[in-house]
C-alpha cells in the first residue's frame, strides 16, 4: 500500500471510530426519560465545580441552615470530590451580580442561586447560561433560562399565616382592624405569601394598614408598625400579619413599647421566633424543612452539572415571566405554635430544647412540656 492509500485507509478508519463513539454518547446521554434539561452538558464524573449564591444574611436561615446543608449534601453526592465556591450577596443586587461574573470566569458547571432581586438578575443569569453554566433557581424563581428550581409552596406559606391568624382572633376578627406587614417587592416569593395570605383574610377581616417592607428589614417593619399604631390608634389593632420572624420581631418591639398584646403571625422558624412563640409573645412561625429544600437543590445541582436527567428528581413544573415549565420541587411547610415545636424543629434537629429553653424562658418551657 502506497503513502497515500495508506493515508486515506487511516483517516477512514478514523472518521469511523469517532461516529461509533458519537453514537454511543448520544445513546449513553439520552438515556430513557425524555428530558433534556440535563443533555446538553458534557458527562462528567464526581470532579465538578459548583458554585452557591445566596442572598442575604439578615434572615439567619442562610448561613446557619441552607450553605452548610447543601454543602454537605453536594458533598455527600460526589464523593467528597466536589469543589464548591460560596458568596452571600448581603441584600444587595449590584453586588450579586458581581459575584455571578466571578463565577463564570472561575469557570462553575452548575450555579445554585437565591437571588435579591429575582427580576434584576435575568441577565446575570443569561450570562452564566451563554457560558454554559445550568442555573438553578433555588427558594426564589429567578428570571432568565433556570434549569430547575426549588422552594416551598410559598401561597400556601400565605394562606397557613392567615388561617393562623383568624383561628388565634377568633371571635375578635372583626371587632378592630389588622396590620399586614409582607416582605420586599425585589422577592417574588413576597407577592405569593401575600396573595395566599389576602385569599384567607380577604373578608374576614379589615385590614387597617399594609406595607411591602423593603429588604425584609425588621428595622423597617418596626417603623412600619409605629406607623400604625400612629394612624389606627393602638385600640384598633386586634393583629398582625407578619410575613417572617424578622420582621415580626421589629414588630412585636413596636407593639410592646405601645403597649399592645396581640397575636402576631411569622416564617422561617427562627431561634428567636420560636422563643417568642413560647413566651406567647408571637402566635406563630411557618417551618419549612429546610433540609428537605437544600438537598433537592443540591440533587439538582450535581444532575446537572454531570449531564444527567431531572426526571427522577423533579416532578413538577413551573414557569416565570421568561421561562417555562422549569422542572420544580415545592416543598411542603407546616404552621408551626406552642403546640407542636417538640413534633417539628425538635424532632428534625433543627433546634435542641436547650438552644430554644434557656434560663429566660425555661419557665415557659416548662410549662408546655419542652425538657
Amino acid at each position: 500500500m502506497n503513502t497515500r492509500m495508506r493515508r486515506a485507509a487511516v483517516a477512514v478508519a478514523a472518521t469511523a471510530m469517532a461516529v461509533s463513539l458519537a453514537a454511543c454518547g448520544s445513546a449513553k446521554e439520552s438515556g430513557d426519560k425524555g428530558d433534556s434539561s440535563g443533555s446538553s452538558a458534557a458527562a462528567k464524573g464526581d470532579d465538578i465545580k459548583v458554585g452557591l449564591l445566596l442572598p442575604e444574611n439578615k434572615t439567619a436561615r442562610y448561613e446557619k441552615f441552607d450553605k452548610p446543608l447543601i454543602e454537605k449534601k453536594i458533598k455527600e453526592l460526589t464523593n467528597n470530590k466536589a469543589e464548591i465556591q460560596y458568596n452571600n450577596a448581603r441584600q444587595d443586587a449590584s453586588l450579586q451580580a458581581q459575584q455571578v461574573d466571578t463565577m463564570i470566569t472561575n469557570k462553575v458547571d452548575v450555579l445554585i442561586l437565591d437571588a435579591v432581586d429575582a427580576k434584576a438578575i435575568k441577565n446575570s443569569v443569561q450570562k452564566a447560561v451563554d457560558a454554559g453554566i445550568k442555573v438553578v433557581a433555588y427558594d426564589r424563581l429567578a428570571e432568565g433560562p433556570i434549569s430547575a428550581y426549588t422552594s416551598f409552596d410559598n401561597v400556601a406559606v400565605g394562606k397557613t399565616q392567615g388561617e393562623a391568624l383568624l383561628e388565634a382572633l377568633g371571635d375578635k376578627a372583626k371587632s378592630g382592624q389588622i396590620v399586614m406587614m409582607n416582605g420586599s417587592v425585589t422577592d417574588p416569593n413576597a407577592k405569593q405569601f401575600k396573595d395566599g395570605a389576602h385569599s384567607v383574610l380577604d373578608g374576614k377581616v379589615k385590614v387597617g394598614k399594609e406595607y411591602d417592607t423593603k429588604e425584609w428589614s425588621p428595622d423597617n417593619a418596626n417603623a412600619n408598625m409605629e406607623a400604625a399604631i400612629s394612624a389606627l390608634g393602638k385600640d384598633k389593632i386586634v393583629g398582625v400579619y407578619s410575613a417572617n420572624d424578622g420582621m415580626a420581631g421589629g414588630i412585636i418591639t413596636a407593639l410592646n413599647a405601645a403597649g399592645i398584646k396581640v397575636p402576631v403571625t411569622g416564617q422561617d422558624a427562627e431561634l428567636a421566633g420560636v422563643q417568642r412563640i413560647v413566651s406567647g409573645e408571637q402566635y406563630m412561625s411557618v417551618y419549612k424543612s429546610y433540609p428537605e429544600e437544600a438537598n433537592v437543590a443540591a440533587e439538582m445541582a450535581v444532575a446537572l452539572a454531570k449531564g444527567e436527567d431531572l426526571g427522577s428528581i423533579a416532578k413538577d413544573k413551573v414557569s416565570s415571566g421568561s421561562a417555562k415549565d422549569v422542572p420544580s420541587v415545592l416543598v411542603p411547610v407546616v404552621s408551626l405554635t406552642k403546640d407542636n415545636i417538640n413534633d417539628t424543629v425538635v424532632k428534625d434537629g433543627i433546634y435542641t430544647v436547650n438552644e430554644i429553653c434557656t434560663a429566660k424562658y425555661k419557665s415557659a418551657c416548662d410549662k408546655l412540656g419542652l425538657k
